[in-house]
């Protein structure tokens, strides 16, 4: 079974085409124009084990936000179509990762809703010249789109780069979790309803 997908979102305001292949090794390749989030989304293919492109042009004259928040959807809308019926897998995921003094939690389940709890708080509005606040823009596009319920729970830190990093690595290995093939599970649908 193949899971991989591509998605192009083209608006007055951005051009983005997302590709990703769910059982990839966690290569990842980035023209964004925004160096920060290039990093974290590297994260979160290194520590998903996913192979994901990302290229996007948009309004970053303006400023980050469309951009970052269409990244999101784009990267939500492809997930959820690579992820096809969701029979066999495990469906939840978890992850608790440090960075030195920062400690992050994310918990995903693949549940067909889309539902973000977002707890992390900054101490800067920048990282860089990146807003702290299109963090949760971008984690609010990618979860409408993949209709997920996704809980971000800083629970540490003091270093604002070091809780975001924590953030999207945990994030990363939580969403490898939920969509590993469960072998007892098989052709199964995880949930009492039949359907996700």
């Amino acid at each position: 079974m193949s899971r991989q997908a591509t998605i192009e979102r083209n608006t007055l305001e951005t051009q983005i085409s997302v590709t990703l292949n769910l059982d990839g090794s966690g290569k990842g390749q980035f023209q964004t124009g925004i160096p920060f989030l290039e990093h974290m989304m590297d994260q979160i293919a290194r520590h998903g084990l996913i192979d994901l492109e990302i290229l996007a042009k948009g309004d970053n004259h303006i400023d980050d936000h469309h951009t970052v928040e269409d990244i999101g959807i784009c990267f939500g809308q492809a997930f959820s179509k690579a992820l096809g019926n969701k029979k066999g897998i495990v469906r939840y995921g978890h992850a608790y990762v440090p960075l030195d003094e920062a400690l992050s939690r994310v918990v995903i389940d693949c549940s067909g809703r889309a539902g973000l709890e977002f707890n992390a708080t900054f101490t800067r509005d920048k990282i860089g010249t990146f807003d702290t606040e299109l963090f949760q823009e971008f984690f609010q596009g990618f979860v409408n789109h993949a209709q997920i319920s996704l809980h971000i729970d800083n629970l540490k830190g003091r270093n604002n780069h070091h809780i975001i990093e924590t953030i999207f690595k945990a994030f990363g290995r939580a969403l490898r979790m939920s969509i590993e093939p469960d072998p007892r599970m098989q052709n199964i649908m995880p949930s009492t309803k039949g359907v996700l």
